[in-house]
């Protein structure tokens, strides 16, 4: 059975949306090399239509690491309002409910799947008990404003610590397993 993992940059007042406005000056060697290692395990990646929409707005022009990751990747789309094929290599839109189509993709081969940049997609997974892995990785920094991962009235979900790690601008990984109880 396949892994579907989900990492987010995340700063210390718990936003995790829009991460560019906020990280770079605390981007280190230490987060790229997580990031690096989830990109060699990882072969299919699941995105929600508004992180679809801006990423294939860049990426499939970008030739840097990430990009030559990213363009090739098979690339799944959990949207209730995209329609048709989309334009972005690889990219397909996937059938019926996310919960669903993301059971029946762990069952396949491969490596790991991995959740980029949708917060919408991470939750649902997350409360569903499909994610298998949850990587936070705290930027020493006070967003202010932002989305959040969690929600006042989302329900007690206990999760495995699975390793941290501090790095030397001051970021801290964060690697959770979902607990099954």
């Amino acid at each position: 059975m396949r892994n579907v993992t989900a990492g987010l940059f995340c700063s210390v007042d718990g936003v995790v949306e829009a991460p560019n406005l906020w990280q770079f000056d605390s981007f280190d060697e230490e987060v790229g090399a997580e990031l690096t290692g989830m990109v060699s395990r990882t072969d299919t990646l699941l995105l929600g239509r508004v992180g679809y929409q801006e990423w294939a707005g860049y990426w499939p022009n970008a030739d840097d690491d990430f990009g030559s990751f990213i363009n090739p990747v098979e690339k799944f789309v959990a949207s209730r309002t995209l329609t048709g094929d989309l334009e972005w290599q690889n990219a397909k839109l996937m059938d019926g409910t996310l919960e669903d189509f993301v059971a029946a993709l762990k069952q396949t081969e491969g490596g790991e799947i991995s959740v980029c940049g949708s917060i919408s997609v991470v939750r649902q997974l997350l409360f569903a008990g499909l994610l298998d892995t949850l990587t936070l990785i705290v930027h020493p920094v006070i967003a202010g404003s932002g989305r959040h991962l969690f929600e006042p009235r989302d329900p007690v979900t206990r999760l495995t610590p699975q390793g941290s790690n501090n790095t030397s601008k001051g970021n801290v990984i964060l690697n959770y397993g979902l607990r099954s109880e």
